[in-house]
């Protein structure tokens, strides 16, 4: 599943590409991947007409803004999940096999009047583009969110997250507390989207190794220097993978269809076998609540 560095390293290239475009249409070629409104017809309605203004992200949520002709912002929400792709491509370009939603685009020289080269043609003329959705496992979801109306009240899943890892919320004291008297595996811990939002199995592996810290320690066991080292390591293997453009290993691309870097300096992550790049010990994996886990166990002892 594409974790925070993906759907963030998604969200800044759909900030780069599609605001100032306005939505003209689209299809929705599998119902289920719109969560709201009820139909794929009352989804493609609420967000014609609409011009993208920003994008955010929450978690591993794309969360954007949309200025209607009437003045009124409406939201258009989306969750990857395992094997979501939204990409930006010219409405001409062949459709890949696993397209679930397509949203057609149009320049609106009323908030885009600057247009790049890639925006028109050698002539001119505006290109046509649109805003893809392939999902191979068909679990992704997207929601139209009216004016007026909250995100969480819509996007139900927005209620239960935790602080954001790179916001100034995410302190030592925050985590230590969440993690407090818990009586679970810090891995899974680190999973569990309401203690911190957006890290998902790579990260997680990957911090607790930055931090020697085997993943089947208990939360209660964590000594307060640990979680001090272990709250900067989530941060720093976060802004790691971001600057490289997030982790490919099967699905994950950016929106003009480029693979993350990240997956090339992993230290522990999906390397069962092969040395530790500090101590040459071999990478273990085990089961942990039906997840990998990937540690060395001579960097990270038992708790």
């Amino acid at each position: 599943m594409p974790e925070l560095p993906e759907v963030e390293t998604v969200r800044r290239g759909l900030e780069a590409n599609t605001i100032g475009y306005r939505i003209a249409g689209g299809e929705v070629l599998l119902d289920r991947t719109v969560a709201y409104p009820e139909t794929g017809a009352a989804f493609l309605a609420g967000l014609s007409g609409a011009t993208f203004r920003q994008w955010r992200r929450r978690g591993k949520y794309l969360l954007a803004d949309l200025d209607r002709a009437d003045g009124t912002v409406c939201g258009f929400g989306v969750h990857l999940r395992m094997t979501g792709q939204l990409l930006w491509c010219d409405r001409a370009a062949p459709l890949q096999k696993h397209t679930r939603v397509r949203l057609f685009v149009e320049l609106n020289p009323a908030t885009r009047v600057n247009p790049s080269e890639e925006d028109t043609d050698r002539n001119d003329r505006p290109l046509e583009r649109e805003l893809r959705f392939v999902d191979t496992r068909t679990f992704g979801q997207m929601w139209w969110i009216p004016a007026g109306i909250a995100e969480p009240e819509i996007v139900t899943g927005l209620r239960k997250l935790g602080p954001e890892p790179l916001s100034a919320e995410f302190t030592v004291a925050a985590f230590a507390t969440a993690l407090a008297h818990r009586k679970r595996p810090i891995k899974n811990a680190l999973l569990d989207q309401a203690i911190v939002a957006g890290v998902g199995n790579i990260y997680a592996d990957e911090a607790l190794f930055l931090s020697g810290i085997r993943s089947t320690t208990l939360c209660c066991d964590l000594t307060p220097a640990e979680i001090e080292r272990l709250r900067d390591n989530v941060v720093c293997v976060l802004k790691d993978s971001i600057a490289l453009g997030g982790t490919t290993f099967s699905d994950f691309v950016g929106v003009t269809g480029t693979n993350g870097r990240y997956g090339g300096i992993a230290r522990v992550y999906n390397r069962t076998g092969q040395p530790c790049p500090v101590c040459q010990t071999s990478i273990e994996r085990i089961r942990l609540a039906g997840r990998s886990a990937h540690f060395c166990p001579q960097c990270q002892p038992k708790g």
